[in-house]
C-alpha cells in the first residue's frame, strides 16, 4: 500500500488530511513538528510526504533542505495557507516536487498524489533502464567514435548544453544518453523528446504540461517533459523540426529557467539539462529564416557531429554482434555466430540507414539463420536492399541520370530502414509528405509494393 506522510502542526490539517487519504485507499502517517519528520524519514519508508511550511521550531522548507542534505530522496510537496511566490520558488528550488496553497479540495489533493507518484514510478523506470544500459551501449572500436567518446567525456561533467548532429540511423540517442550516464546527474531522469514526431498544436503541453480544463479534452494536470526531467537531462531530437512559435517558448525557458503550464498561474523554476540532436543543418536553416538564431546560439553550445556507417566500417563487425546478441536473446533463439565471409560483405554495404539499418539487417539475417550467417544470406538480405548504392561521383551515365539514380537509392533505403513508413521516410529526409510521394513517382518507387514485401 502506498504510503504517505503528513507533517503539519495544525491538529484539524492533519486529521482532514489523513481522512482524505485513507478515504482513497492510501496509509496516512501524521507528524506534528519537522524534527520528528525527519527521525520518520530515516527510519521508515514514504513513498510521499506532505508538508506544511509554516510551522514551531523548524519550519517545513529547513525540513525539506535537510532531507536532500542526508539524501533521502522521498517526493515531498509543501502546502501553506501563507504562500507567496517567493516561497514557492525557493521550495521548488530546495526540491519540493509541488507547492500548494491551503485550503486544499479533495479532488486536487488526490489528483496531486497521483501524478507525483507517477514521477516516481518514472524515475524508478530510468533506474532500471540504466541497470539494463549495457545492451543499448554504444560499441565502436574506430577513430572516428574514439574522438566522438573523448568529446562525450569532456563535455559530460559540465552544464553546458551538446547540439548532437548526424545522420539519421547514427545512434544520437545513444550518444545523449551517454552524456547523461557520465554527468552527476546520472541518478536522475533522461527524458527524450523527438520534436518532429508531435504536432505542433500539441507539442508546448509536451514540454511544458497543462492544468486540468485549460483546454478541450485536458481531463487532469499534466506534467511536461521539462518538469519530468528535473534535475535530470531532457534529450530533444530533432530540433530543427520544432514550429518557430515554439522555438520562441523553448528559448524563453533556457534564458529564464522557469516555464508556465498551460492554464497555469505561476511559474515553476526546472533544473533541467537540454541536449539536442538533428540531422538537418541549422545553419542554413538560421539562413533561410526557419529556426531562430537566437535559440541556435542557446543550444550550439558544444556540437558532437556522428560518423555515418560507411565512415566507421571496423565498428560494423562489432555491431552486428552486438545486435545479433540482443535479438536472439529477447526472442529466445540460441545464440548466433557470423562467418569471415558474411562479416565481410557487411562491411563492404554502404548502409545508407547507418546503424538503424544494420541492426534492422541482422535480425533479418537471425531469422533466416539457425546457426552461423554465411555469405549466401547475407548477399540475399542485401540484394533486397539495393547493396550496389553508387557513390556520388561514381562514373556512368550523364550527371542527370547519376544524380537520379543515387537519389533513387537514398530514397530506397530510407524506406527499408524506416519500415515503408511514409511520415517517419517523408521527416528523415526532410521533405513535406505531399512532396515525398511526387518524388517517388519520378523515381519510379512503388510505395505499394515495398510495404507488401517488409
Amino acid at each position: 500500500m502506498t504510503r504517505l506522510l503528513i507533517v503539519d502542526d495544525d491538529q484539524s490539517t492533519l486529521a482532514s488530511l489523513s481522512r482524505a487519504f485513507r478515504m482513497a485507499g492510501y496509509e496516512a502517517v501524521v507528524c506534528d513538528n519537522a524534527t520528528r519528520a525527519i527521525a520518520l524519514l530515516k527510519s521508515e519508508r514514504f513513498d510521499l510526504v506532505f508538508s506544511d511550511v509554516v510551522m514551531p521550531g523548524k519550519d517545513g522548507l529547513s525540513m525539506l533542505a535537510e532531507a536532500r542534505e542526508l539524501g533521502i530522496a522521498t517526493p515531498i510537496i509543501m502546502i501553506s495557507g501563507q504562500a507567496t511566490v517567493d516561497m514557492a520558488v525557493r521550495a521548488t528550488r530546495l526540491g519540493a516536487v509541488d507547492f500548494l496553497e491551503k485550503p486544499i479540495s479533495s479532488d486536487k489533493l488526490l489528483l496531486t498524489v497521483e501524478n507525483a507518484l507517477k514521477m516516481v514510478r518514472l524515475e524508478e523506470e530510468n533506474r532500471q533502464l540504466r541497470r539494463r544500459v549495457g545492451r543499448h551501449d554504444l560499441v565502436w572500436k574506430s577513430d572516428a567514435m574514439r574522438r566522438v567518446m573523448a568529446q562525450v567525456d569532456r563535455v559530460a561533467n559540465s552544464e553546458s548544453r551538446v547540439a548532437i548532429l548526424g545522420e539519421t540511423g547514427t545512434g544520437k540517442e545513444l550518444v545523449a544518453r551517454a552524456v547523461h550516464e557520465k554527468s552527476p546527474r546520472r541518478e536522475k531522469p533522461f527524458v527524450t523528446l523527438n520534436c518532429a514526431a508531435v504536432p505542433s498544436e500539441l507539442i508546448e503541453s509536451e514540454l511544458f504540461g497543462h492544468e486540468k480544463g485549460s483546454f478541450t479534452g485536458a481531463a487532469s494536470r499534466h506534467l511536461g517533459k521539462f518538469e519530468q526531467a528535473h534535475g535530470g537531462t531532457l534529450f530533444l531530437d530533432e530540433i530543427g523540426d520544432m514550429p518557430q512559435a515554439m522555438q520562441a517558448k523553448l528559448l524563453r525557458l533556457l534564458q529564464e529557467g522557469e516555464l508556465e503550464r498551460i492554464g497555469g498561474e505561476r511559474p515553476i523554476v526546472v533544473n533541467t539539462r537540454v541536449i539536442v540532436a538533428t540531422h538537418r543543418d541549422l545553419d542554413a536553416l538560421v539562413r533561410k529564416g526557419t529556426f531562430r538564431e537566437d535559440l541556435y546560439h542557446r543550444i550550439f553550445v558544444f556540437p558532437i557531429t556522428l560518423p555515418p556507417l560507411r565512415e566507421r566500417v571496423e565498428d560494423i563487425p562489432l555491431l552486428a554482434e552486438h545486435f545479433a546478441a540482443i535479438v536472439a536473446e529477447q526472442n529466445g533463439w540460441k545464440p548466433r555466430t557470423f562467418s569471415p565471409e558474411s562479416l565481410d560483405l557487411l562491411t563492404r554495404y554502404s548502409w545508407p540507414g547507418n546503424v538503424r539499418e544494420l541492426r534492422n539487417v541482422v535480425e533479418r539475417l537471425l531469422l533466416l539463420t539457425d546457426d552461423v550467417v554465411d555469405a549466401a544470406t547475407v548477399r540475399q538480405v542485401l540484394a533486397g536492399r539495393h547493396a550496389g548504392t553508387p557513390a556520388v561521383g561514381a562514373d556512368g551515365g550523364p550527371l542527370a541520370d547519376r544524380v537520379s539514380a543515387f537519389e533513387r537509392e537514398v530514397v530506397l533505403a530510407e524506406l527499408q530502414a524506416h519500415g515503408y513508413n511514409v511520415a517517419e521516410t517523408a521527416r528523415s529526409l526532410g521533405l513535406e509528405r505531399s512532396h515525398f510521394y511526387k518524388k517517388c513517382q519520378q523515381l519510379g518507387i512503388d510505395l505499394q509494393a515495398g510495404r507488401e514485401s517488409v
